[in-house]
C-alpha cells in the first residue's frame, strides 16, 4: 500500500474524512483549563445566589448593573454598544447590547431557563399532625419523587400579606438558619413501601416537609406545634396564616455548590439545569461590548412546566420586547425576528456508563467532550421539537470551528426511551432559526446534578463566539 510520510493511504484517508472525538481535556492547553476552572468559580457563586428563578434573575440584574447595564426605557433610541435589560416581573430577564447593523437585518439570540425542578408549598400548606409541623408541598416540573427525601431544605419566596405588602423569605441558606426535610421511611418498618414501583415508591402527597416539632405552652389552645410555628413566622416577618393564600414559596436544596472528583473536574450542584447554559450566555453576555448585530440573552421561566405562563417563552413577552426596541427604528418587530438566528441554550443528557443502556452511543453527548447542539428534541416521532434545519446547523457548524470552540451533537436518549423539550419550539414558532446548544449533564432533575468544568467553559465560549458574529 501506498505511503506519503510514513502514513499509509488509507491512514491519511481516514485522517481526512473519518471523526475523531476526543475529551476536551486532551485538546485544550493548560491554560485554558486554568481559565475554565476560573470561570466555574464565579458559576458556582451564581449557583449559590440563584436558586429560585426570582434569585437568579436578581443575580443577573446585579452582575448586569455593575458591567455597565441599564433598565430599559421603552421608546428610546439606542445606539450600538448600548447595553440594557428589561425584567419580566422579577422572574425573567432580557439583556441587549445594540450592534451596529440595524434591527431589520436581526439579532443574535441566547435563550436559557432559570427555573429547575424544586417543590413548590401549596396555597394551605401548615398542618399539625403527631404533635409535628409540616407543610404540603407540590413538585414544580419532573423528578423522581423519592429523591427528594431525606435531603437538608431551604425556602425560598415572597409572602403578599393581608395589607398588600410583600416580604421575601430566605431561610436554610446560611450556616446559622435551620433546614427542612422530607422525611421517608426506616428500612425496618419500609416492607410494603418497597413493593411500590419506584415511581410510586414516595407519592406526590407524601411529599410533606417537616418544619416543627416543639409546641406553644398553653393548654386551651389546640395545635400547639402548629401555633408555635405561626408565632415564629409571625414575629419574623409579620404573617399570619392565611397569607400563605398569596405566596410563591419554593423549597430547594440547601447545600452549596461543590467541586466533584478528585481531579476538581466537575460541579455538583442544585439547579444545573438550567442555569449552567443561563450563566454561561449571561457571561457571554457581560462582555459583549460593540457588536455587529444586536445581541441578546434572555433567561427565562417557566420551562420545566412547559413554558406556559407570563414569565416563559410560549407568552408574548420577548416579542413584544423586539416589537418596542424595532419601532424605535421604524421597522416591524416581526421582521426583526424572521431574520434573526436564536441558541437555545439548554442542557443535554450525557451519556452515564452505569445506565448507558437508554442511549445511544454513537449519538449520545458525553462529559467532558464539550459544549452539545442537538439538532432536535421532543420524544419518539421528534414530537414537540423545532428540529434545526441543515442550513442552520451548517452556518453555527462553521461558526464555532472558525471560533475555536469544541463541541459536540448529541440527542435525549435512544428513539424511543422518552424524550423531553427546550424553548427551541417556541423560538422557531415566531418564525426564527434556532438550535440549541448546550452542557451534558449527569442526574439531570435530581437535587444534585453533575456537570463538566470544561463543557461549561465551552458553552460560554459558544455563546461568544456567536454573539462576534459578522456574517
Amino acid at each position: 500500500m501506498a505511503q506519503t510520510k510514513n502514513k499509509t493511504t488509507g491512514e491519511q484517508l481516514a485522517e481526512k474524512l473519518l471523526e475523531k472525538p476526543k475529551n476536551a481535556g486532551l485538546i485544550m492547553s493548560d491554560d485554558e483549563i486554568k481559565k475554565a476552572d476560573e470561570f466555574c468559580e464565579g458559576y458556582k457563586d451564581f449557583l449559590n445566589s440563584g436558586k429560585t428563578e426570582r434569585l437568579a434573575c436578581a443575580e443577573a440584574v446585579k452582575l448586569a448593573e455593575k458591567a455597565g447595564f441599564k433598565a430599559f426605557k421603552k421608546g428610546k433610541e439606542y445606539k450600538a454598544g448600548d447595553r440594557f435589560y428589561y425584567v419580566n416581573r422579577s422572574k425573567a430577564v432580557i439583556l441587549t447590547v445594540m450592534g451596529k447593523k440595524p434591527l431589520a437585518d436581526g439579532i443574535r439570540l441566547a435563550a436559557a431557563h432559570i427555573d429547575s425542578p424544586r417543590l413548590d408549598l401549596k396555597q394551605h400548606p401548615l398542618y399539625e399532625e403527631k404533635d409535628m409541623a409540616l407543610f404540603k408541598t407540590h413538585y414544580y416540573g419532573g423528578i423522581k419523587k423519592y429523591q427528594w427525601t431525606t435531603v437538608p431544605m431551604a425556602l425560598h419566596g415572597v409572602v403578599v400579606r393581608e395589607d398588600g405588602t410583600a416580604v421575601d423569605i430566605n431561610i436554610g441558606e446560611d450556616e446559622n438558619d435551620p433546614v427542612f426535610c422530607v422525611t421517608d421511611l426506616l428500612i425496618h418498618l419500609a416492607s410494603d413501601q418497597m413493593k411500590r414501583s419506584l415511581a410510586d415508591g414516595v407519592r406526590g402527597e407524601e411529599l410533606n416537609l417537616l418544619i416543627g416539632s416543639r409546641p406553644f405552652k398553653d393548654d386551651k389552645v389546640s395545635k400547639k406545634v402548629k401555633l408555635n410555628i405561626m408565632k415564629i413566622l409571625n414575629e419574623k416577618y409579620g404573617i399570619i396564616e392565611s397569607d400563605f393564600i398569596s405566596a410563591e414559596l419554593e423549597i430547594v436544596p440547601a447545600f452549596k455548590a461543590k467541586d466533584l472528583g478528585f481531579d476538581r473536574s466537575m460541579v455538583g450542584a442544585y439547579g444545573q439545569d438550567d442555569r449552567v447554559c443561563a450563566y454561561a450566555s449571561l457571561a457571554a453576555a457581560l462582555e459583549c461590548k460593540k457588536p455587529t448585530y444586536t445581541c441578546m440573552t434572555v433567561l427565562t421561566d417557566k420551562e420545566e412546566i412547559g413554558s406556559d405562563g407570563n414569565t416563559g417563552l410560549n407568552s408574548s413577552y420577548l416579542p413584544y420586547f423586539i416589537d418596542d426596541l424595532a419601532e424605535t427604528q421604524g421597522v416591524k418587530g416581526h421582521t426583526v425576528i424572521s431574520n434573526s438566528i436564536c441558541l437555545s441554550a439548554d442542557v443535554n443528557a450525557a451519556e452515564d456508563p452505569t445506565f448507558s443502556d437508554v442511549t445511544e452511543s454513537r449519538n449520545a453527548s458525553k462529559l467532558g467532550y464539550g459544549v452539545v447542539f442537538t439538532k432536535y428534541t421532543g420524544a419518539r416521532g421528534k414530537s414537540g421539537t423545532s428540529d434545526a434545519s441543515a442550513e442552520t446547523v451548517g452556518r453555527i457548524r462553521c461558526m464555532m470551528n472558525k471560533g475555536g470552540v469544541i463541541w459536540q451533537t448529541g440527542e435525549l436518549g435512544k428513539v424511543d426511551a422518552g424524550g423531553g423539550g427546550t424553548v427551541a419550539a417556541y423560538i422557531a414558532n415566531l418564525d426564527m432559526d434556532v438550535i440549541d446548544v448546550g452542557v451534558p449533564v449527569l442526574s439531570m432533575h435530581a437535587p444534585f446534578e453533575v456537570t463538566s468544568k470544561l463543557d461549561t467553559y465551552q458553552c460560554y465560549k459558544a455563546v461568544k463566539v456567536f454573539f462576534d458574529d459578522k456574517d
